[in-house]
């Protein structure tokens, strides 16, 4: 959309809550422009300035940034911080505000100014906007959720819907469709190919449920982060390797492999035992992918969970943790975590999708 709004001769903006978030989007575009082949230029106002690449350019400088848009830049960026200051009253065509889901309302409203035309870009059924304090009620509701009101997925009359992953494998794809997008979400063709091919236990593709009795844990569990080393251990052991959706495989490396937890206490164990691999919470890697994901539940039942059963059971959580997988997701935990006291039905909504789950996976 970016690219082809600017070949037509438009002013593009690009904001999001972070300079990270919004460099992605930036390199995402000249790779896609380079598909096009055609050439672009942008800018991206970051906080420290860092030498030009081919076709990005970094400025600190507010009026460097808008001064280059539609002259040396057909595409300019930054935090909502640039958009919201008056110089830039409608200086693009198009503002795209990428990962709606985690931007306040009060944040779009303050940007929208800089476009004549916004564009939401993002997934509320993902990990929501990061709370700093207390606010109004509603005011901490993402411009998106805003949208989208009681719906999980986009009405046809209020948007589009990308209703094709070209991350999960099929058998992933299917109780992620079910349990959070509304039955919507297909896998892109070519995705079932995506494999793990190893002698041990972790191999083929799909969901996976390894249980390990233990009590009393709470945001930090040694018996599982035990387990996970174990995995670990098991995989590069067996010289596994994947093979992608071209049909192209692969050695699986640690690099390859995401180990995820919901509580900082439970990452610190797991880094302890595998130093330099990829661990770390939901929050750390949305946005990434890996074929192997490994996810740590940690606490002990549902009386245990430090931040109550909202946390744990969170369903954004579990969705951002098992979307990450290309081909296998494999979830540790205790058996005890399935059989929560659930009081009203907002408590059997959350524990239904973790229920679902081991439904579906293999038990290893």
């Amino acid at each position: 959309m970016i690219c082809t709004l600017a070949q037509s001769g438009k002013r593009i903006g690009i904001t999001a809550n972070s300079h990270k978030v919004i460099r992605n989007i930036l390199d995402e575009v000249i790779e896609a422009a380079d598909e096009l082949g055609m050439s672009i230029e942008c800018i991206q106002k970051v906080s420290e300035i860092g030498g030009n690449l081919p076709r990005l350019q970094f400025t600190t400088d507010n009026a460097v940034a808008l001064a280059a848009i539609g002259t040396s830049c057909q595409v300019a960026a930054g935090t909502a911080w640039l958009w919201a200051c008056i110089d830039a009253f409608e200086s693009v065509d198009v503002l795209f505000i990428d990962e709606a889901a985690q931007m306040s309302l009060a944040n779009v409203l303050a940007v929208s100014q800089a476009g004549k035309t916004i564009v939401l870009l993002g997934d509320p059924q993902q990990l929501e906007q990061p709370m700093q304090g207390s606010h109004p009620e509603g005011t901490d509701v993402s411009a998106l959720n805003h949208i989208l009101g009681v719906h999980a997925t986009i009405p046809a009359d209020r948007g589009l819907f990308l209703e094709e992953t070209w991350r999960l494998h099929p058998e992933i794809c299917a109780f992620t469709s079910e349990l959070f997008y509304e039955s919507r979400l297909r896998s892109r063709s070519g995705l079932e190919l995506q494999t793990i091919k190893s002698s041990g236990r972790i191999n083929g593709s799909g969901l996976r449920f390894v249980p390990v009795i233990h009590e009393g844990n709470q945001s930090s569990c040694p018996e599982e982060a035990d387990t996970v080393r174990e995995l670990i251990a098991e995989i590069l052991g067996s010289n596994a390797t994947w093979i992608d959706r071209h049909g192209t495989e692969a050695a699986i490396g640690l690099e390859d492999i995401l180990i995820i937890a919901p509580y900082n206490a439970q990452v610190f164990e797991l880094e302890e035992r595998m130093p330099g691999a990829r661990i770390g919470t939901d929050d750390k890697f949305q946005g990434q992918e890996a074929p192997i994901v490994i996810y740590s539940m940690t606490t002990s039942s549902h009386a245990d969970a430090p931040r109550g059963i909202e946390f744990l059971y969170s369903s954004n959580r579990l969705n951002a943790a098992t979307s990450r997988a290309k081909c296998i997701c494999v979830l540790v935990g205790s058996p005890m975590v399935f059989e929560a006291e659930c009081r009203t039905p907002r408590h059997m909504q959350l524990a239904n999708a973790f229920c679902r789950y081991l439904e579906m996976a293999t038990t290893i």
